[in-house]
């Protein structure tokens, strides 16, 4: 089975292609086309990125040496550095952001389930943090950062439980990351996990308001009043004191003011103290500053989009061409987490992306590749406090 077929073409059978075709011919992405169609371009940009190539020229050359096979890699006649360009410069963005939202949703279903049943927590968790990711600003011209450099943010919204992005919004660097708080798709009983950039009482109140929860870290000292201290310490697991607070700030105040919890933790491994303030009321203390470390796993992701994914150097200059490269990474991304599941091989996704790198191109069955892979670690794994805090 799929002896002579190409691992890549293996993996892009997963692909919702009638889906696909539906958002081309919503967005008129083949009209005036001939040889080039958007499915060419979808391979083509899911290749490249999993592939790693560093540039539009690398991506090109790599492909050259391999155009007899074109037609099976679903590529087309012809792939050239003038209708790539052109297609990532004038191409409907849209189809390829609607794709990776269906990606999205179809791997974060298959995975829902897929770590221990023991869970802190028993409804959704989220981390949710941004990327910078700098550019030239005399090429991309558009991305103004600060003086004279360029960049953009990619904003994402983390499911922990399944290791998959379930929301994403580009912006331009310069835009404050709590800025984008009232944009999240906040769900009832869902706990939300922020860093101490989106120490924002504003957004706060928003997701209170809501029924969601929140675990955010102090970003500098607060003014406010103790309503009741719990007077716990436990030195062994690091919590130094739980309190029930009300803000006392002139903006604080007026923007939250119901009572918050505020706990003190020590992380006697980094030797550092952090604050976290919450609206949950029933979860632990130590529980509470677990949620906070597993805030790691979206900066885990960034890592690996940025490392293994290609989202360094751009296949194009213009806005639409950086939103394509990112939206066809995150599809890339979680068609590897779709295909794990689906084939039940219970590897861990950035595995996956490690061995088909360099695999694409070889003609063997997919689960015979990867059959020697040692399965994923469980996320209940890391429950143990004294890892350090990213």
């Amino acid at each position: 089975m799929n002896q002579g077929k190409f691992i890549f073409s293996q993996l892009t059978d997963f692909l919702p292609k009638t889906k696909f075709d539906w958002l081309v011919k919503k967005y008129e992405g083949n009209k005036y086309v001939k040889k080039f169609t958007c499915w060419n371009h979808l391979l083509v940009m899911i290749f490249a990125q999993l592939t790693q190539r560093e540039s539009l020229r690398d991506l090109i050359s790599s492909l050259n040496a391999h155009k007899s096979k074109f037609n099976r890699l679903g590529f087309g006649e012809s792939v050239t550095r003038s209708n790539l360009s052109k297609a990532n410069e004038q191409r409907e963005s849209k189809i390829f952001e609607a794709l990776a939202y269906d990606l999205i949703k179809e791997a974060r279903d298959l995975r829902i389930g897929s770590i221990s049943d023991d869970f802190f927590y028993e409804g959704n968790v989220y981390a949710f943090d941004s990327t910078t990711i700098s550019l030239c600003l005399q090429v991309f011209w558009w991305s103004r950062l600060h003086h004279d450099k360029g960049g953009v943010k990619m904003h994402t919204l983390y499911d922990v439980k399944t290791d998959i992005p379930s929301f994403f919004v580009i912006t331009n660097g310069d835009v404050h990351d709590s800025k984008v708080m009232p944009e999240i798709p906040y769900e009832q009983g869902a706990l939300y996990i922020f860093d101490r950039g989106y120490m924002d009482t504003r957004g706060l109140s928003l997701i209170n308001r809501i029924g969601a929860f929140f675990v955010v870290r102090e970003k500098h000292a607060m003014v406010y009043e103790v309503v009741e201290d719990k007077n716990y310490n436990n030195p062994q697991t690091g919590v130094m004191a739980d309190q029930l607070i009300k803000f006392t700030g002139t903006v604080t105040k007026k923007n939250y003011s119901e009572v918050i919890r505020r706990i003190v933790f020590y992380d006697a491994e980094g030797n550092r103290t952090f604050v976290f303030y919450t609206n949950n009321m029933i979860l632990s203390a130590e529980d509470i500053a677990l949620a906070y470390k597993y805030r790691w796993r979206v900066e885990l992701f960034f890592k690996w989009v940025k490392q293994h994914l290609h989202v360094k150097e751009f296949y194009g200059t213009t806005e639409n061409a950086v939103k394509i490269q990112l939206y066809s990474a995150i599809s890339a991304y979680c068609l590897v987490a779709i295909v794990e599941r689906k084939m039940k091989l219970d590897i861990d996704i950035y595995e996956m992306l490690r061995i088909l790198s360099i695999s694409l191109l070889e003609r063997m069955p997919l689960r015979e590749l990867l059959a020697a892979e040692k399965p994923r670690q469980d996320l209940q794994s890391v429950r143990q406090l004294s890892i350090n805090f990213f």
